[in-house]
């Protein structure tokens, strides 16, 4: 991250680098970079500093945040709060996308306290979360014991709503395969429809981790991908294919539409504009 002199900003340029030593994606690393930019610029206006920013600052920086025009597209059809500034309307940032920067934001000064660059507090507090730890015994997630951190939470956040998730309809998801081209495509998109995998853990997949036999495939997290694909996810598990049509697209793609003699251990490959010419 610059600041407005074409100078990399050193203390945030070591938090990043304390990021990849820790082995975040390079997606996480460019997320952290953005959310604090949004800090800068707060920085910017106020006069402050981050040596100077303390706890009653971060009401403060909540407030920004809450004023900060986006001029990204929304994702959903739904009423918006717009505002008007000097270059036309735009809606603001969304509450989830401000706790986010939030949390960058804690993060941060967590390194400037590990790293002894900062003798005090941190400016964004955390506090027990008794409520949390209330939860019914039903609703606990199936690692929640597993965990040994009390449940906190940011003093300074903004209240979200837990959205239903909107999946397609079965007249949708037909519409959807039937414009795919190839059988590499529909296999795809079966594993992530009926087998729950995100792009990266289908594009990181390895023959070995097909068992057709226990109709399942296993997801590993794989950082090798020489398109640089990879899990989000940095949890290992065995998925089981229920869908006979999903184990049987892949397999139809493995065994016809795959070239037999691929040296890539990937199980999808890319096609090239030259006959029989193929890449990972």
């Amino acid at each position: 991250m610059l600041n407005e002199s074409g100078e990399p900003v050193e203390v945030v340029s070591g938090f990043l680098r304390f990021l990849a030593a820790r082995d975040c994606s390079p997606n996480a690393l460019v997320s952290y970079a953005y959310d604090l930019r949004h800090l800068w610029l707060f920085f910017a206006g106020s006069g402050l500093s981050w040596e100077r920013f303390g706890l009653p600052d971060s009401i403060a920086l909540l407030e920004y945040l809450r004023s900060v025009p986006s001029r990204r597209p929304r994702r959903r059809m739904t009423l918006s709060v717009v505002t008007l500034d000097a270059d036309g309307p735009a809606t603001k940032l969304a509450a989830s996308t401000v706790n986010r920067i939030l949390a960058a934001v804690s993060s941060f000064y967590e390194y400037a306290i590990l790293s002894r660059l900062l003798d005090r507090a941190n400016p964004l507090e955390k506090r027990p979360d008794p409520a949390l730890a209330r939860v019914s015994e039903k609703h606990r997630p199936f690692m929640g014991r597993a965990s040994r951190q009390r449940p906190v939470r940011r003093a300074v956040r903004v209240k979200t709503v837990q959205r239903m998730p909107r999946p397609l309809s079965d007249d949708q998801v037909q519409v959807l395969l039937a414009q795919l081209r190839g059988l590499r495509d529909k296999a795809i998109v079966l594993l992530m429809l009926h087998g729950g995998l995100r792009p990266g853990e289908v594009l990181g997949l390895h023959l070995v981790d097909l068992a057709y036999g226990r109709r399942r495939v296993v997801v590993r997290h794989r950082d090798d991908h020489p398109k640089g694909a990879r899990s989000k996810s940095r949890y290992e598990r065995v998925v089981d294919l229920h869908e006979a049509e999903t184990l049987a697209a892949v397999s139809a793609y493995v065994m016809g539409e795959r070239p037999a003699e691929a040296d890539s251990r990937l199980v999808f490959l890319i096609g090239a504009a030259a006959p029989g010419a193929w890449r990972r």
